[in-house]
């Protein structure tokens, strides 16, 4: 057993999220959202270096000392797997470890809308699943490719970087590439999968203009394209998108995405107050007409009120959505305050020792 797989076993143990180390700090650990310490003892260089090379392949290890970043999985064993992250901070090295379920939660372990299957059902176009870092965007995508899998007999083709949750074939056939093991990029990854016989294709990570651009033509000539963006709400992703590209090129990639668009779900994660851990809360929208033509036009201000008013289709605006769990008393006020779009409307719920909050227009 590795030293630094005693650190592990503790984050387990302590139904934690989050392993930290940090030259020059003591180790952390993040439980149900709030990080403290796990001992007195400061973390020196030697110790450091020695517990990241116990679990780092040479290679990388030797290019993250030199380049300062590295990102990998590690299989502690076989219910333990971890995402490692390896990055170089002020004082020297540092890590940060996600630890991955081996079990792949369903939908409806994680309490995710109804109306969100209908995008696995779908035949082509894109479909976004959105959230800040840490919002379980990773663990929804995850949930919908075993839903297509235990239900339909397709080609998936996922390119991430590292490779989070594995997927064993059960109706689909699962391709799973790494960035940059097996693909030297998303982008590469992406373009390779039109040629590879695919019908849905997930893009861990939709950063950089190439990758839009081809997950726009991907989703164009037929494939269902399933990317992530660190967008909190359908308006933003939408802006977001458009504004990668060059203004020339804007009113082009408007009608595109208008006519390739099929929903986005955004996700935050809030503090629960009704027990321990943390509650997803979603917003969902699906490219009506009417959202399509916004898109078209530029007026993604408008989306709200579509989004709002297509509750019937399965729709959920993102207010909503944390009103409800504040009426069901499963979030504090606060914490619906904060994560909220509109604060004026759960500032009156703040208590009058909070109320400072809203007055300085929140976060």
């Amino acid at each position: 057993m590795n030293e630094i797989d005693h650190y592990f076993q503790f984050l387990i143990e302590s139904g934690g999220s989050d392993l930290h180390l940090s030259e020059g700090e003591p180790a952390k650990i993040r439980v149900h959202g709030s990080v403290t310490g796990i001992s007195e003892e400061i973390l020196d260089h030697d110790t450091i270096h020695r517990l990241l090379g116990q679990i780092c392949e040479p290679n990388a290890f030797q290019k993250y000392l030199q380049t300062g970043d590295l990102d990998f999985a590690y299989e502690m064993d076989e219910n333990s797997r971890f995402r490692c992250n390896y990055f170089k901070q002020q004082k020297g090295l540092a890590a940060v470890f996600r630890l991955i379920p081996t079990k792949i939660a369903t939908l409806d372990d994680l309490g995710i809308p109804h109306a969100v299957r209908e995008f696995a059902d779908m035949r082509s176009g894109l479909v976004l699943v959105t959230g800040p870092t840490g919002s379980g965007k990773s663990t929804t995508l995850a949930a919908l490719v075993d839903y297509i899998n235990t239900n339909q007999a397709r080609h998936i083709i996922t390119v991430e970087e590292p490779i989070e949750f594995v997927h064993s074939n059960k109706q689909s056939i699962i391709t799973q590439r790494e960035v940059p093991i097996q693909t030297p990029s998303f982008a590469d990854g992406l373009r390779a999968s039109l040629r590879e016989d695919s019908d849905i294709v997930l893009v861990g990570e939709m950063r950089d203009l190439e990758t839009i651009q081809l997950a726009l033509t991907a989703a164009e000539t037929g494939l269902l394209v399933f990317g992530t963006l660190h967008t909190n709400n359908a308006r933003k992703t939408v802006d977001r998108i458009i504004d990668v590209f060059p203004s020339d090129q804007q009113s082009q990639v408007r009608t595109m995405l208008a006519a390739s668009l099929r929903g986005v779900v955004a996700q935050l994660l809030m503090k629960r107050i009704d027990k321990p851990g943390r509650v997803a809360v979603n917003e969902i929208m699906f490219a009506t007409p009417a959202v399509s033509a916004i898109i078209r036009e530029g007026a993604t201000q408008k989306l709200a009120d579509v989004i709002v008013g297509g509750k019937a289709m399965g729709m959920q605006f993102m207010d909503d959505a944390i009103w409800q769990k504040l009426q069901q008393g499963i979030v504090s006020p606060e914490e619906a305050y904060m994560k909220s779009i509109d604060k004026s409307r759960f500032k009156r719920f703040l208590p009058a020792s909070l109320q400072h909050l809203g007055d300085a227009g929140g976060a």
